[in-house]
């Protein structure tokens, strides 16, 4: 495992852990899923104990569009399909 990091100022420090065993590095990989970040910030964090996962700067994700469902009326819907429908067709000339 190589990890690699920013300390303040413009130096850069590469550190490589050595002997750490695959159930080890399981959990790791699977706490940082857990928390949404990557293995690096997870790794980063735990040796600086900075804290809590909120403290990482990374995007959360989602696995379904759950704030979008109902949000549109049926009038809306018919308006969208209505002025995307020109997307769903192929033009065959283009594809010769």
């Amino acid at each position: 495992m190589r990890i690699q990091f920013d300390f303040k100022g413009d130096i850069m420090a590469t550190m490589s852990i050595r002997g750490l065993d695959d159930k080890a590095l399981t959990r790791l990989k699977s706490q940082a899923e857990q928390e949404g970040s990557s293995l690096n910030s997870l790794v980063l964090r735990l040796l600086q104990d900075t804290g809590s996962p909120t403290h990482l700067n990374t995007l959360k994700k989602f696995d379904d569009l759950n704030t979008l469902a109902g949000t549109w009326s049926a009038k809306e819907v018919q308006a969208f399909e209505r002025n995307t429908d020109a997307f769903t067709k192929i033009d065959e000339t283009q594809w010769k």
